[in-house]
């Protein structure tokens, strides 16, 4: 599933590791879930989203496209 979990993540300077670490699960999950591997629960999508100071619409939703534009403005 494409989601724009990489560029929030860049713009934000954090690791898949932090983000894992603060979520609460495993640095395989989160790298599986940034590339489109896995489909997190809702809970973890929203932690994940609260991370990356963002709303799991953006990050997952038609909007995706919309916070790359955002980010790199």
């Amino acid at each position: 599933m494409k989601n724009k979990i990489r560029d929030a993540r860049l713009y934000h300077g954090m690791s898949q590791r932090e983000i894992a670490r603060n979520v609460g699960i495993s640095s395989t999950a989160m790298s599986a879930i940034e590339r489109g591997e896995h489909i997190p629960s809702a809970v973890t999508a929203i932690l994940i989203a609260r991370e990356l100071r963002t709303t799991v619409e953006r990050l997952w939703g038609e909007a995706a496209d919309e916070v790359t534009r955002e980010l790199y403005r």
